[in-house]
This record gives C-alpha cells, structure tokens and sequence, in this order.
C-alpha cells in the first residue's frame, strides 16, 4: 500500500475511533438534533462536565464536532452529518443480527 492511501486509510480510522464510545455516539445524535452548550450535554450523558469535555475534544479534533464560545457557555454543532448515514447502517445490521437471533430461538 502506498503512503498516499495508507494517510487516507489512517485519518478515516481516526474518525472511526473518535465515535468509537458509547457516551460520544449518543452526543453525535444528540448533536444532529440541534447544538447544546456543555451543561446540556453533561445532563443527558449523566457524566460530570469534566468527562464530557473529554469526549468533546475527541470528536472536535477528528473533525465531527465544532464548537462556539458565546458569553461564558460553549456551544457544539455537528458538523459532519453523515456519521448520521454510518448510524443508521449501524442500526440496520442491529436489527438484522436480532432478528438472525430470535429465528435461530423461536
């Protein structure tokens, strides 16, 4: 593989880990419905502000999440929607899998 590919290959897996956590993808959704200050988020998570910082930064520095300082709140954005697109596959082979399950029971 050349380094060319190789970098492309790298930086998609880079994204890939960033929402590799389930506190992250429920920011992601969270997120895609409209944007939410800190405080926000840290109440739907259950995390302290701290841990959901964290996860922030993560999605912020792989390019998912934006952030905006307005007065003394921040506010994050989604700013690649079609991890929405990867979430829904994600749902469907959930779904399929389930179902492969309970025929394989019932």
């Amino acid at each position: 593989m050349n380094k060319q590919t190789m970098a492309k290959h790298e930086a998609k897996a880079t994204i890939i880990k960033a929402m590799a956590h389930p506190t992250r993808l429920l920011i992601i959704e969270e997120l895609s419905k409209q944007e939410h200050c800190v405080c926000e988020l840290t109440e739907m998570v259950g995390a302290d502000t701290s841990t959901v910082s964290k996860h922030l930064a993560i999605l912020k520095n792989a390019g998912i999440v934006t952030d905006e300082k307005r007065s003394q709140m921040v506010y994050y954005s989604l700013i690649m929607p079609c991890t929405l697109n990867f979430l829904s596959c994600l749902d469907n082979v959930i779904l399929e899998r389930a179902k492969e399950h309970l025929a394989m029971v019932g």
